[in-house]
């Protein structure tokens, strides 16, 4: 049996009718969901002096892995003189992930864990352990390797357009995706690790990506406004949409497998692709919009007279 190409599925982007929002209407969204994401992550700083949990990578700490039979998470947590900071469970393995997180104080070394963990009969299949010194070296390497990531791409785009609007348009749509992403991380309990660090500079790749896709198609090539948004979108939505049923697809299978470091990856990139969607159809758009029809003009009186009327 043989399927022409009219009988498979195809996915369309739907074309949306700008003319009915105004511009405040398509900013105002994305801007309040941004502000609770800066709510989320001040109020986690003030109650743990971090704006994001933290893994044993950056604090230090003990990652024992065990196999038991039959034991409770109640009676793992009873094996050791030090409480665990998590016991999760890898149904795929029958095993446990045990982290010790460092805090400076009472903290027993990995040898002595797992000999209390043979003696309460479990199997030991790996154990490691961060020093806190080490942790914190790695914590600055990876947060500055971030932070200059955003540097460089903030320059890289006003190189590129060498016009203001535009170009914080985009700055601004990647800082939103970051600061959503991390808020729900703290929302859901993921900390953030080498992994999750990672997963946030891809963030910062694909943001920029579907923000210049659609800057270009409205500022530099022909057409009318809407006819090159709507061009723009059937690009980018469809290569986000798809990303983001990849990235989905993966969390489910490693959540499902108890591969712990690919879960988390997957579901901060669904998360920072679903507000790279919101920021770049709204937030940028309703900026590029302003500076298209309103801004181009008042922008260039400010630079000859240094005064903006709005």
């Amino acid at each position: 049996m043989r399927l022409s190409t009219t009988d498979m599925a195809e996915f369309t982007v739907p074309e949306v009718d700008y003319t009915r929002y105004s511009n405040y209407q398509l900013a105002t969204v994305p801007l309040a969901i941004l502000l609770v994401a800066l709510l989320i992550i001040a109020g986690w700083y003030l109650m743990t002096g971090s704006p994001v949990a933290q893994g044993i990578a950056f604090t230090g700490g003990t990652e024992i892995t065990v196999a038991t039979d039959g034991a409770t998470t109640t009676q793992i947590v009873e094996a050791f003189s030090v409480k665990p900071e998590s016991v999760q469970a890898v149904p795929a393995a029958g095993t446990y992930i045990v982290t010790f997180q460092s805090d400076g104080s009472n903290e027993v070394e990995v040898t002595e864990l797992t000999q209390q963990a043979e003696q309460a009969g479990f199997e030991i299949q790996s154990a490691y352990e961060v020093s806190p010194s080490f942790g914190t070296t790695t914590q600055t390497l990876a947060l500055g390797g971030v932070g200059v990531a955003f540097l460089g791409m903030s320059i890289l785009v006003f190189l590129m357009f060498r016009v203001f609007v535009p170009s914080i348009a985009i700055v601004v749509s990647a800082f939103s995706d970051i600061v959503i992403s991390v808020a729900l991380m703290n929302v859901l309990g993921i900390e953030l690790s080498l992994g999750t660090v990672a997963a946030l500079l891809m963030i910062i790749g694909y943001s920029v990506d579907s923000d210049i896709l659609l800057n270009n198609h409205i500022l530099r090539r022909s057409g009318d406004f809407y006819e090159s948004t709507y061009r723009a979108m059937r690009t980018g939505v469809t290569m986000t949409l798809t990303s983001i049923i990849a990235m989905s697809v993966m969390a489910a299978v490693a959540t499902a497998f108890g591969i712990q470091l690919l879960a988390a990856i997957g579901t901060v990139l669904v998360f920072g692709l679903v507000a790279d969607l919101m920021n770049t159809y709204l937030l940028n758009l309703s900026l590029l919009r302003w500076y298209k029809f309103k801004g181009v003009v008042r922008w260039s009186t400010f630079e000859k007279t240094g005064v903006l009327f709005c």
